[in-house]
């Protein structure tokens, strides 16, 4: 059975390191704790589950601090976790099963990870990571912020979730000034580095300059696939903000250019036609997305592949007089989320009309 390392840095995390430590200290072999310079009691609560915990000089380097912790792993297989994250009971067994019965020539180890939730606790926004990966085979992390590690060799799919209980917001323009310190550095960007600049720089709301750097990523032709797709989201939500809304509706439609349509794209394009009232339009774009294949290694939001198509082909229903077919989606919607307000209006507002609601 191989052994395992949990790497992990951390920075003033005394709110979330116990509780991301007690749900992983008794399916590991060894912790490492690369500290980045906590002025609180991270350290304090890290030495009870460790004796492996290191300064870091912090350089605006991720990576750099990522890969000093793998530098101090010892064991087979290397398992890296931020402090908000946590390892549930369900997939702390499966996590044990798997490296029972792990395979030794496996390199990589890509678990879902769970990073947002609705109000009802149910996974909002997930996506692939790159979890575990074999010490022997040298893995580094690469980019100063949004880092990762490259995937290759014998690379398995597993189940495993691992979840993000974010207690506070991140530090607010902290990736921005990253990328701003490169570039007044006159570095280049690689074009990993140019999509999640264009992102930083649109969710501090400066649009425009979001705009020039989501064409010039999209524009090098040397993305990965999944950032190249929602690149194009991320672009037509700042042409939105512009109230340029065809150029929204076109970016959008370019996002297909790189693999099958995906739900969220759909929704968005059916947003469009349903803001013009042009429901029959609309209603295509909604549909279509209840019946694509969720396949991405890249973001899912997990309402548009199911409750928010149902939700909107029931509206897009009613507006063109077709009571029965909105009934159907809002019975829909609600075996997504049966509380949710809207699905409960729309029962009690079909139940006006001489049709039977099946609750």
């Amino acid at each position: 059975m191989p052994t395992i390392s949990l790497c992990m840095i951390v920075k003033n995390e005394e709110k979330t390191l116990q509780r991301c430590l007690d749900s992983v200290k008794d399916i590991v072999d060894e912790i490492v704790i690369i500290d980045t310079g906590s002025i609180d009691n991270t350290k304090n609560i890290a030495i009870k589950y460790t004796d492996k915990i290191y300064d870091f000089n912090w350089i605006n380097d991720f990576s750099a601090a990522r890969n000093y912790s793998y530098d101090k792993a010892t064991m087979d297989y290397v398992l890296w976790l931020d402090a908000d994250d946590v390892i549930l009971p369900a997939d702390r067994a499966k996590f044990i099963e798997l490296i029972n019965s792990l395979d030794p020539s496996v390199d990589i180890v890509m678990m879902k990870y769970n990073a947002a939730f609705d109000e009802q606790g149910n996974a909002a926004l997930s996506y692939l990571r790159e979890r575990l990966s074999k010490r022997a085979g040298k893995f580094r992390w690469q980019e100063p912020v949004h880092e990762y590690l490259p995937v290759e060799g014998n690379i398995l799919i597993s189940d495993i979730c691992i979840t993000h209980l974010r207690e506070h917001p991140p530090l607010p323009g902290r990736n921005l000034a990253i990328y701003e310190d490169i570039i007044s550095q006159g570095k280049e960007l690689t074009p990993r580095g140019l999509f999640y600049y264009a992102r930083e720089l649109k969710d501090n709301g400066k649009y425009d300059a979001a705009i020039e750097y989501f064409n010039k990523f999209l524009n090098s032709g040397q993305g990965w696939v999944e950032d190249n797709i929602n690149a194009c989201y991320e672009l037509a939500k700042c042409y939105k903000e512009k109230a340029d809304y065809k150029k929204s509706l076109t970016t959008m439609l370019k996002s297909f250019e790189y693999d099958i349509p995906r739900a969220e794209a759909c929704c968005q394009i059916g947003y469009y036609f349903k803001t013009i009232e042009s429901y029959e339009q609309a209603l295509f774009w909604f549909d279509l997305a209840t019946k694509l294949p969720k396949n991405s290694w890249g973001f899912i939001q997990e309402d548009y592949w199911g409750f928010i198509p149902c939700i909107e082909l029931c509206v897009c229903y009613y507006k063109l007089g077709k009571i029965e077919e909105a009934i159907k989606y809002n019975n829909k919607a609600a075996e997504y989320k049966p509380n949710y307000p809207a699905v409960i209006y729309n029962k009690q507002f079909f139940e006006r009309f001489n049709t039977n609601f099946v609750s």
